[in-house]
């Protein structure tokens, strides 16, 4: 199975999801916080996780006779690489683009259907922009972007926090003039 095969499943990217922001859980974290997949089908694609190395177990103990595990997520190993990439084929690059979607929106509706719903106060926003930009000044936004977001990246999780979740698309235009 490859990477995207494996990461972009609808079940298993809500589960590597919700790890996001060096989160530590268990299943009985994930069952109370992804309610609607059922336990069984919950333990299975954790195991399929664990088993690729997505997954990473960082504690056990006893509950009530049964062993409970504590995983946190390898981010190393929850991408597509670019050599991987690079061998997709379009219809592959497409399902997998689709498949993102599918769980960018997923995410959207569980946000809005919440009782306590406010998009101003929650800093919940969604836009789209238009950037001129040569080969050498996107390689610079680039690198921008992550000397502002790599420190923010290793926050852990505390009181007064909560989890943001950055989803960015970067598409290029029609062609360059």
């Amino acid at each position: 199975m490859t990477s995207a095969d494996l990461l972009l499943h609808p079940v298993r990217l809500r589960i590597v999801q919700a790890f996001l922001g060096n989160r530590a859980l268990t299943t009985g974290d994930l069952i109370a916080e992804l309610p609607d997949i059922p336990p069984a089908s919950l333990y299975r694609h954790v195991s399929r996780l664990v088993q690729a190395g997505v997954l990473q177990v960082v504690a056990e103990h006893r509950v009530r006779g049964a062993l409970e595990r504590t995983y946190v997520l390898r981010v190393a190993a929850a991408i597509i690489t670019p050599e991987e990439a690079e061998t997709m084929t379009t219809d592959d690059h497409r399902q997998a683009f689709m498949a993102f979607v599918a769980g960018l929106l997923a995410d959207f509706d569980r946000y809005v259907e919440r009782d306590d719903v406010d998009p101003i106060r929650d800093g919940a926003t969604y836009r789209m922009a238009g950037m001129w930009l040569d080969d050498a000044e996107y390689a610079d936004m680039l690198r921008d972007l992550l000397k502002v977001l790599q420190p923010r990246l290793a926050n852990a999780p505390k009181k007064g926090r909560r989890l943001r979740i950055l989803t960015t698309v970067l598409l290029p235009g029609d062609k360059a003039v």
